[in-house]
């Protein structure tokens, strides 16, 4: 069977074409070129065997580009709608956007975008080390988000302590960021995330 390669937060898999076409069902979910660097996401450092970043490798500060982007489109706008039980015209009825609104075009649904915005990161910096969300403060929409568009993202680490009550396991707080294709900053918020330290040694 013919074989591909994919690039992986891990390196490049070789799939078959079977793998390939079910792969397109994720649509413009694809990944972009950081810096001019393939590599760029790469660290020297012991990952999780899943591809997560331990609690020690997290440096205050830095800020990870993530290579994966996502065009939004309106099958995404009505199921999550749908799926979250809300009927707000907003999102499921062009025809009210563009009569009634001054956007003349289904906004995409802003808890799909933060979903999406957090997701994003996820094979980059916490798959297999996340024991738990703790929470979302200084939630943003400063720009709308239309079907269509397609969103790429940033994330700093702003701070990290170790667990008071939980030896193995600290604290991270991140800075998440989701820019459309233009540039336009269309989400943010701060997260709190309860992190794995590295296992010690036996």
């Amino acid at each position: 069977m013919k074989k591909r390669t994919l690039a992986g937060p891990r390196g490049f898999v070789l799939i078959d074409a079977v793998q390939a076409a079910d792969l397109s069902i994720l649509g413009d979910y694809g990944k972009r070129d950081v810096n001019g660097a393939e590599d760029a996401m790469t660290e020297s450092i012991q990952r999780h065997k899943r591809g997560g970043l331990y609690f020690e490798d997290f440096e205050v500060g830095k800020t990870y580009q993530h290579r994966y982007t996502r065009t939004v489109t309106q099958m995404d706008n009505i199921l999550f709608s749908n799926m979250t039980l809300n009927p707000q015209p907003l999102h499921i009825d062009r025809h009210f956007c563009e009569t009634e609104t001054e956007w003349g075009q289904p906004l995409m649904n802003s808890l799909f975008t933060l979903g999406l915005m957090i997701g994003i990161q996820v094979s980059d910096m916490t798959v297999g080390t996340t024991i738990a969300n703790l929470g979302m403060t200084d939630v943003r929409f400063p720009a709308p988000l239309f079907e269509g568009d397609t969103v790429h993202c940033e994330t700093t680490v702003v701070s990290k302590r170790e667990s008071r009550s939980r030896p193995g396991a600290g604290i991270v707080e991140f800075h998440h960021k989701a820019f459309k294709q233009d540039g336009t900053l269309v989400a943010e918020c701060r997260r709190n995330a309860f992190i794995l330290m590295r296992p010690k040694q036996s």
